[in-house]
């Protein structure tokens, strides 16, 4: 079974920046392809970014390309999202994901999910 806890979320200022960080448990980490999803009020759960199993492929929604980075530190079962240049329209509840064996493809399907960590950008 792989845990998710996610930290760094809070309020930061329209045009600011955020890091958000993922820790996983369990031994296969190498093995999960991880992803940030997002969920703003009203609105369905959304992909945000994603990073292959050995972290040499990024992947991101256009609304985030250009302004937010993926990545992964295998030997301490890490994944960080860094957010730049916030914008209004960034506001959400964040979640980290990863699906086993698989590395991501911009859909929502992963097999585990963390709790969330909210975003709020203020103008």
């Amino acid at each position: 079974q792989v845990q998710l806890v996610e930290s760094g979320g809070g309020l930061v200022q329209a045009g600011g920046s955020l890091r958000l960080s993922c820790a996983a448990s369990g031994p296969d980490f190498r093995n999960l392809g991880m992803g940030w999803l997002r969920q703003a009020p009203g609105k369905e759960r959304e992909f945000v970014a994603g990073i292959s199993r050995d972290g040499v492929f990024t992947y991101y929604s256009a609304s985030v390309k250009g302004r937010f980075g993926i990545s992964r530190d295998n030997a301490k079962n890490t994944v960080t999202l860094q957010m730049n240049s916030l914008k209004l329209e960034d506001t959400a509840v964040y979640y980290c994901a990863a699906r086993w064996l698989r590395d991501p493809d911009g859909s929502s399907s992963y097999n585990y999910w963390g709790q969330g960590t909210q975003v709020t950008v203020s103008s």
